[in-house]
């Protein structure tokens, strides 16, 4: 049976270890590397406080539990609520809100604009914000053909960010996701990954898929840390994610090696460590980091109600 906490704890911890060291550049984590869950800094939160990279996750989550199709306006409405209302934040407070997706939910909200065309399509468009809460779909999509799989993912990307760059890199990270979820080890993983994304563009064309050669072309867990970045760009955050899991062992050193990067910290956290969490598996995971989660027993309870639509 499928666990849906061992990807979505995995992130969330991830996304929580990297909120008190975000916008911190390599070099002071170099001299003072993260090694556990730790309070406030950036953003003055207590430990175990997770950013809008979980809070996005969360909404997507209640809205496929809530709905068996994917309701692209129930979705929508959700991330509305989010950013107006506090719906799924840590402390009841919205707080580090992506540029571009504020932008898009203002679109949807204000303008009336259909949820898959509210995202940002410009080339300066393609933050990580809707690579950070892609992850339930690899869940959801696991027994879809690839075909219906990237239709869905571009249409869940695009309520924030729909620019090939933003879609390519959620396609690429959930498809690796399935192929944990199936038990590949990360090394064949990407291999099939490479496989199943290289076939399906094959004919389409998309020029933006270059930006991919060092994952869908390359040997990037050879590369050394200096060839790496850690910005909010979508195609730094999914290299850098990746780097980190080559070249560890384990989930804790994984997604502490993706944080200590540097910059944008927590959504390197949580999308390395919903990667890391599906491989690891959530026995992994100190269970210190995961017990001082900020609402863990609504994200466990969610967990459950969604690990039981998709089963149903």
């Amino acid at each position: 049976m499928t666990n849906v906490r061992d990807g979505i704890l995995g992130l969330c911890v991830g996304d929580a270890l990297g909120v008190p060291v975000e916008f911190q550049s390599r070099k002071t984590l170099m001299d003072k590397p993260l090694t556990d869950m730790i309070g406030y800094g950036s953003h003055a939160q207590p430990a175990g406080t997770w950013s809008d990279d979980s809070s996005l996750v969360f909404c997507l989550m209640e809205s496929c539990a809530a709905h068996p199709q994917i309701d692209l306006y129930d979705l929508a409405d959700r991330f509305v609520d989010w950013l107006n209302k506090s719906y799924w934040t840590p402390h009841g407070v919205t707080f580090d809100v992506g540029i571009a997706t504020a932008k898009a939910i203002e679109r949807y909200w204000e303008l009336c604009i259909r949820p898959d065309l509210a995202g940002g399509v410009d080339i300066y468009s393609n933050g990580n914000g809707s690579l950070m809460r892609i992850l339930p779909l690899a869940y959801l999509l696991r027994n879809e053909q690839m075909e219906d799989r990237a239709v869905l993912i571009a249409k869940v990307s695009s309520v924030t960010h729909g620019h090939p760059i933003s879609i390519i890199a959620c396609v690429i990270y959930i498809e690796i996701a399935i192929h944990l979820l199936n038990g590949s080890n990360l090394e064949d993983g990407i291999v099939k990954m490479r496989e199943s994304v290289l076939e399906y563009y094959k004919d389409l064309k998309v020029e933006d898929l270059k930006r991919f050669d060092r994952i869908l072309k390359g040997d990037l867990g050879k590369l050394s840390e200096e060839e790496i970045q850690s910005s909010g760009y979508v195609v730094h955050t999914l290299e850098a994610s990746l780097w980190s899991l080559l070249n560890t062992d384990n989930y804790s050193e994984a997604v502490l090696k993706a944080i200590n990067l540097g910059e944008d910290t927590d959504t390197t956290g949580a999308v390395a460590g919903g990667l890391a969490g599906i491989y690891y598996g959530v026995d992994a995971i100190p269970q210190s980091w995961i017990s001082q989660l900020a609402r863990l027993d609504d994200i466990t309870d969610l967990c459950e109600r969604f690990e039981a639509t998709i089963t149903a």
